[in-house]
């Protein structure tokens, strides 16, 4: 079940270095990329950034909407991300081609990318330097959400393999969140 996360505490979604999914949407269009460099920024408003190079189609229809979703994937759907992190979204629908379904976000017209274990929508804050020279886009997180059976109390804990973060490597190899310890 999904749950609200105080946008406060959103930050701790990303803060383990999750790979994400990026969902876009503009005129009717979609369109989701897998990502490995995705970080928080900022609390206050709570912001994060995400690296979406020129020739992506979601970098498109973000530039298009000035608005995207950070969904975080797990260990099930690892084929899935390689899938959609290697195929062009130019002409043909990756949630169609992957299996993904699309989900109604709370705030913004991107979809949530459903079966996924969090999510951060999110509005573009214009930096027109840092996306035309380094493709470094910041989002305001304007929702956050995650399954309460692996996020609770503004902590991971993952019992079930299956629902762990990934971690990408390179060439399709990952890493899945282990288990957590405090000092």
């Amino acid at each position: 079940m999904l749950a609200d996360v105080e946008l406060a505490k959103s930050y701790r979604l990303l803060n383990h270095g999750p790979t994400v999914l990026v969902s876009s949407a503009a005129g009717g269009r979609r369109n989701v990329m897998a990502a490995a460099w995705a970080m928080p920024l900022d609390f206050d408003p709570p912001k994060v950034l995400v690296v979406v190079d020129k020739s992506t189609y979601t970098r498109e229809l973000i530039e298009a909407s000035g608005e995207f979703v950070l969904n975080i994937p797990c260990r099930a759907q690892a084929a899935q991300v390689v899938q959609v992190g290697s195929e062009s979204g130019h002409g043909q629908d990756k949630f169609a081609s992957s299996g993904l379904s699309p989900l109604p976000a709370q705030k913004v017209g991107a979809p949530l990318v459903g079966g996924c274990i969090a999510y951060l929508e999110c509005r573009v804050v214009q930096e027109p330097h840092n996306q035309q020279q380094y493709d470094l886009f910041i989002g305001e997180v304007v929702a956050a959400q995650a399954d309460s059976e692996v996020y609770s109390d503004g902590r991971w804990h993952f019992a079930d393999d299956a629902k762990r973060s990934l971690h990408y490597i390179a060439g399709g190899a990952f890493f899945a969140t282990s288990e957590a310890f405090s000092v």
